[in-house]
């Protein structure tokens, strides 16, 4: 039987199973079979020794926090879902509490008026998140990763000194450009990519701070721990997406509205299913 750890206390190592495991693993870009064997310790080994951790093969909440994972919060303590005009209720189970008790205040605040709307928006922050997972962007590449993905960045070998290395990649990456200063300033890293649709870049995080009442751009962190819906509904409400999500329930409307997110139709089938599960459950 596995021991149940508390969030903040959590740590993975040899032996340890489940889906903080699969997170790991899908993270470090090896199999994820949920299972903390010698091969996912050898692979954390050499993760944490690239970026400047001791390499114990423990992943503990320094570790865990670097590779933009979050843990389970503890399933003690219910989490109070405030009133709204929606049929919130219908949701649970399908959708995590900690996520439902964010969307009357994130509604209120950038125009969710109706179940098409909620819908959509729920569909597409669930997939880009993992099923509301994810909060971090995962820089964590390798070098033919960076190749692949940041091409134009990583000439020549330039990519085999900054793979597996987030914070020098997002520096690299990010610098001089969304309003971040150059690669030296951090700011790419800073301001990389948090919320369950990935609120990146200095010039959208100060025009998210406007939006809320604590300071993100000295504490950015909380658009991941605080703000991940509300930073993806600012996301919508500056793409106009709103008007997009009212042509309807058809697979037509959710592949424009997916384009507009995502740059293209991956994961289209998937968004599709999971707005009519929605849908339905709301109307």
């Amino acid at each position: 039987m596995i021991k149940k750890i508390k969030h903040k206390d959590m740590l993975l190592k040899i032996g340890s199973k489940g889906q903080e495991v699969k997170a790991l693993q899908e993270k470090l870009g090896i199999s994820a079979d949920g299972d903390f064997g010698p091969g996912t310790e050898a692979k954390l080994k050499e993760w944490q020794a690239a970026n400047g951790l001791t390499a114990d093969g423990i992943a503990g909440p320094t570790t865990l926090g670097k590779l933009g994972i979050v843990a389970s919060a503890p399933a003690a303590a219910p989490v109070a879902i405030p009133p709204s005009p929606f049929k919130l209720d219908k949701l649970k189970g399908h959708i995590p509490d900690a996520v439902i008790a964010q969307i009357p205040d994130t509604a209120a605040k950038f125009g969710i008026t109706n179940t098409l709307r909620l819908a959509h928006f729920l569909a597409q922050c669930g997939h880009e998140s993992g099923g509301f997972r994810s909060v971090t962007e995962n820089l964590n590449y390798s070098a033919d990763g960076l190749k692949k993905i940041f091409p134009r960045y990583f000439p020549g070998n330039l990519n085999e000194s900054y793979a597996r290395n987030p914070e020098k990649i997002a520096n690299k990456v990010y610098s001089s450009r969304m309003g971040n200063g150059d690669e030296k300033s951090g700011e790419g890293y800073k301001f990389r990519g948090r919320g369950y649709i990935q609120l990146t870049g200095k010039s959208n995080y100060l025009a998210f701070d406007k939006m809320v009442e604590e300071d993100i751009i000295a504490n950015p962190d909380l658009v991941a721990t605080k703000y991940p819906l509300m930073s993806a509904a600012f996301f919508f409400n500056s793409n106009s997406l709103w008007s997009i999500c009212d042509r309807g329930a058809d697979d037509a409307t959710v592949t424009a509205v997916t384009k507009r997110v995502n740059g293209g139709t991956i994961g289209l089938a998937d968004r599709i299913k999971h707005f009519k599960e929605y849908y339905n459950l709301l109307k």
